[in-house]
């Protein structure tokens, strides 16, 4: 039950990760747009990083530290 709660974390932890890499690369193309006069959605992104990209950052923090430390319970308390 453990080890599948554990599998399950670093799977949604994935998805989340590539998700905030996505809208990162997002955000560079649409800042470069905008520099350059082009709309590439830069109002867009900005409109989304309050209510979208700051909780799937905080999320993804918080399942690294959780994460890391049901590892770390794991290894010191069950090891065998």
């Amino acid at each position: 039950m453990k080890d599948r709660l554990i599998n399950w974390l670093n799977t949604a932890l994935m998805i989340n990760l590539f998700f905030v890499l996505a809208s990162f690369v997002w955000f560079v193309t649409a800042l470069v747009g905008r520099a350059a006069q082009v709309n590439l959605g830069f109002d867009l992104w900005y409109s989304l990083w309050d209510p979208l990209f700051m909780p799937s950052m905080g999320i993804l923090m918080a399942g690294a530290i959780i994460s890391g430390i049901l590892s770390w319970v794991s290894r010191r308390f069950f090891a065998g």
